[in-house]
């Protein structure tokens, strides 16, 4: 294989920096991110206790939904996994629109971790005016990610362990605060805060469930372990390792921290805009301890806004490889990152830092909902792609993976039911329905730059036959 071959294929051109113990950290961090920390206060006062129950759902989904890429990753592990899957099983145009998608996904999400960065730097100095903060620390994330894989690796490695421990912490502090009494929220803390003040659902089913569409921004970023996988040095093993410890982490990190935080402090204390947790360690009363909680939640949010730069340079790099992107894109530096696809992503996500600028009390919630609708298409076509997988290897066009999904086809069917759900929820929404309208000018921008592509290039509309295919 010439050098140029190399450098042209997304998942060989890279370097293999990244080991178990990073990947694992990512996994785990991916789970942990500023949608817990921050979002959660405007969902409990929302639905209150039942938020717990809404994490709970929606988790369950999300294991469906890394099953079914874990059970694609080991069948084919690439860099720029779900566009590939795409591009493979449903077509060219559904690769490249979900190889935008993503990357549109990331960025918005690097713009919110970025507003929820400059929030929680406020705690500290509210002087500081949130563009400042915001745009200080997309430098020096830029930064970190043009190095090379390995110190975005480290980086991502001690944010998650932060990230763990805090929250371990946290629940730990919480159970004494429950059995033992101590502190100021000793008098009050009890189990029965979970229904004692107007019940589990204080504002009904419906309430509840239009939470969904924050729950699920919450839970975005767990599939950047298939980004990972060109960059991964044994994904046969670590892959299935991280997929496979999803349940407990949600069970632990999101249900049992929450769980906890709501019987140390009524929900009816809770208020939009406020970490939940560092309102919980305030009414705690430990010294220094919101300080703290505040501190951890911004490394939450840097953690996120550095997986998406992460994430963007690649997947732009694998739309290049296929033809939908700028050939330039392609390029990797001297430390074989693509350095190119990461500054353009970053210019993008500096208008999260003019959104803080602008209308900083509403910078949030706008670009949450936008990164929502985007991930739930990326759902779905891991999902979809899953299926059609199934269908082709139960009719022996391709062979199985190493790592099938329990339940076959089934749970991906499930998810697929309830992600609709979710987005006839957003579209309901006053609120959030903006982000559809914002999806359906990203639609027809992107149905125009595929007309295009079309017309220069008649080959890129062809269908790929699998390597199974050609050789069976």
């Amino acid at each position: 294989m010439t050098s140029a071959q190399v450098d042209n294929a997304p998942e060989e051109g890279y370097e293999r920096g990244l080991g178990s113990r990073q990947v694992q950290m990512i996994a785990i961090g991916g789970a942990i991110g500023v949608g817990l920390f921050l979002g959660a206060g405007a969902n409990i006062a929302k639905a209150g206790p039942s938020l717990i129950f809404m994490y709970a759902l929606a988790g369950v989904i999300v294991f469906f939904i890394m099953r079914a890429l874990g059970e694609l990753l080991l069948y084919r592990p690439v860099s720029g996994s779900f566009a590939e899957y795409s591009r493979e099983f449903l077509g060219p145009f559904f690769g490249y629109f979900t190889g935008w998608t993503y990357w549109l996904m990331w960025v918005v999400t690097g713009m919110a971790e970025l507003t929820a960065a400059a929030i929680y730097v406020n705690y500290w100095f509210p002087d500081v005016p949130q563009w400042v903060t915001a745009l200080a620390f997309l430098v020096i994330l830029f930064g970190v990610n043009l190095i090379s894989v390995k110190v975005f690796g480290e980086l991502e490695f001690w944010f998650s362990m932060v990230k763990v421990t805090a929250l371990i912490g946290m629940i730990v502090i919480g159970l004494g605060v429950l059995t033992f009494g101590f502190s100021s929220a000793g008098d009050t803390a009890a189990v029965s805060n979970l229904w004692a003040f107007d019940g589990f659902f204080p504002k009904g089913v419906g309430s509840s469930l239009m939470t969904l569409q924050g729950v699920m921004f919450a839970y975005l970023a767990v599939e950047l372990v298939g980004v990972t996988a060109g960059e991964s040095e044994n994904p046969e093993k670590t892959l299935p390792k991280a997929i496979n410890t999803l349940p407990w982490r949600i069970a632990l990190f999101y249900v049992g921290a929450l769980t906890v935080i709501l019987c140390v402090v009524k929900w009816t204390e809770f208020a939009p805009g406020v970490s939940p947790f560092v309102e919980a360690f305030a009414k705690i009363g430990i010294p220094a301890g919101a300080g703290i909680v505040n501190f951890v939640v911004l490394t939450a949010a840097l953690s996120s806004c550095n997986s998406g730069m992460y994430s963007t340079g690649r997947m732009l790099r694998n739309l290049a490889d296929s033809g939908e992107a700028p050939a330039v894109f392609r390029k990797l530096s001297s430390t074989k990152t693509p350095a190119f696809g990461i500054t353009v992503s970053v210019l993008f996500m500096g208008i999260g830092v003019v959104l803080n600028y602008v209308v900083p009390e509403k910078a949030f919630g706008y670009v949450t909902s936008v990164a929502t609708a985007a991930g739930i298409w990326t759902w779905l076509m891991i999902l979809i792609s899953h299926v059609l997988y199934r269908r082709a290897v139960d009719a022996g066009r391709l062979p199985a993976s190493s790592f099938p999904a329990p339940g076959g086809s089934v749970c991906s069917w499930i998810a697929i039911v309830f992600l609709l759900f979710v987005t006839g929820l957003i579209a309901y929404d006053a609120d959030s329905r903006v982000c559809l309208y914002v999806m359906a000018g990203w639609a027809a921008a992107l149905g125009v730059g595929w007309a295009v592509l079309k017309s220069r290039n008649p080959g890129i509309a062809s269908r790929p036959e699998s390597e199974f295919e050609k050789v069976g």
